[in-house]
């Protein structure tokens, strides 16, 4: 579920070692069509063994409750582990620009990582102390009762192949905005979601649009609904199912054929 690039040399030694492990494989399962993509071009794999079956999330356990939210003030959302790949650089960047066009907007941060201290140095050097809160870690248990204190969620990550956190804030009836990477535009309809450039200016923009335009239009008892009924773990379950059907109704590959294939590998990475 994972994407991966080509060019840099912990990739080029991950792809092979994908390649050999996967030569005999009867079927892959991706999380989205982008993921699907990249794991075909990094494992050298024939198109037809890969499918594509997106996550999904548990509708009961994100609820929208309106009345958690200080209606007062708009607040940004962000849980997410606090790592460079994340983009906590952009975050920082956003919410001084953000807090100091929109003084009724707050920012509520889940997550701990080693970036947390660029934002602690951040929110003490622009004075944000009352603006920006820094939760820490936050139990997966207690993701739904942080997001539903928000109007917007916001997601800076350099890079997703899924990113479930923007469907568990849908479903908790939050607009999203988000970096335009990897597989994140396939996952809600166009509607409850603004997608940026992963620069610090173009998330600034889709956050101001958030803020002006769209959470008046929102509501978040619609947007729960509408996620419950294009994700279900019972689909996922069904269509995981009729791929491990298809792949016990195929001749099991033998011993020599294995050896082959392992051999377009590399004559010593394939054996090896």
């Amino acid at each position: 579920h994972s994407l991966f690039g080509f060019d840099d040399i912990a990739s080029v030694i991950l792809n092979r070692v994908q390649k050999v492990t996967m030569s005999t494989v009867g079927a892959v399962i991706c999380v989205s069509h982008t993921c699907r993509y990249n794991f075909i071009l990094r494992a050298k794999l024939p198109p037809s063994t890969v499918h594509v079956i997106p996550n999904a999330v548990d509708p009961a356990k994100f609820t929208p409750d309106t009345t958690k939210r200080d209606n007062n003030r708009i607040t940004v959302v962000v849980v997410s582990r606090l790592v460079y790949r994340k983009g906590v650089d952009l975050l920082v960047g956003i919410i001084p620009i953000i807090c100091k066009t929109f003084p009724q907007v707050d920012f509520v941060i889940g997550g701990d990582g080693n970036k947390k201290l660029a934002l602690e140095e951040m929110v003490e050097r622009e004075r944000l102390q009352d603006r920006v809160e820094l939760l820490g870690f936050v139990p997966s248990g207690s993701v739904r009762d942080t997001l539903v204190r928000g109007h917007v969620f916001l997601n800076c990550s350099l890079t997703e192949s899924f990113c479930i956190a923007i469907l568990e804030a849908a479903s908790a009836g939050l607009y999203v905005v988000s970096t335009n990477v990897g597989g994140v535009p396939e996952v809600l309809p166009p509607d409850m979601i603004h997608l940026s450039d992963p620069n610090i200016d173009s998330l600034v923009e889709g956050l101001s649009v958030a803020i002006t335009e769209k959470i008046d239009l929102v509501d978040p008892y619609e947007f729960h609904q509408r996620v419950s009924e294009i994700y279900s773990w019972h689909r996922v379950a069904r269509e995981t199912e009729l791929v491990y059907s298809n792949v016990f109704e195929k001749p099991r590959l033998s011993f020599l054929q294995r050896l082959a294939r392992y051999k377009t590998v590399g004559g010593v990475a394939g054996y090896v």
